[in-house]
């Protein structure tokens, strides 16, 4: 009877093996693995939202507006001058964060299901 029980034990374990073994082979007959080269640019800058550029342009376009007109004309002209000067500003910095970043190509992988 003992052996019968062992008998029936290592049939049962040999048959999970099988089954595990074949269920991974399956697995792997089902799917593939894609790669693709991706560009990843790197911008190193210590102000990614730009504020630097956007406050000395703010500051540069409300002196240079405050110079223009009078009265309440050059109140105007110095509010403009600054949200001008502040666009002017976020774009050159961003232009140089551009010029000065670093591009590599990074290998992808990932399984997909055929």
């Amino acid at each position: 009877m003992k052996r019968l029980a062992i008998s029936a034990f290592a049939l049962a374990l040999a048959t999970g093996i099988a089954g595990v073994a074949q269920a991974q082979s399956n697995s792997s007959q089902n799917t593939r693995v894609v790669c693709e080269d991706v560009q990843v640019t790197q911008t190193n800058t210590n102000d990614p939202n730009r504020i630097t550029g956007t406050a000395i342009g703010a500051v540069a376009g409300g002196v240079v507006g405050n110079q223009i007109g009078g009265g309440r004309g050059r109140t105007l002209a110095t509010v403009g001058g600054a949200v001008a000067g502040g666009v002017v500003g976020n774009q050159v910095q961003r232009n140089n964060q551009n010029n000065n970043a670093t591009v590599r190509t990074e290998r992808r992988c990932r399984e997909v299901q055929q």
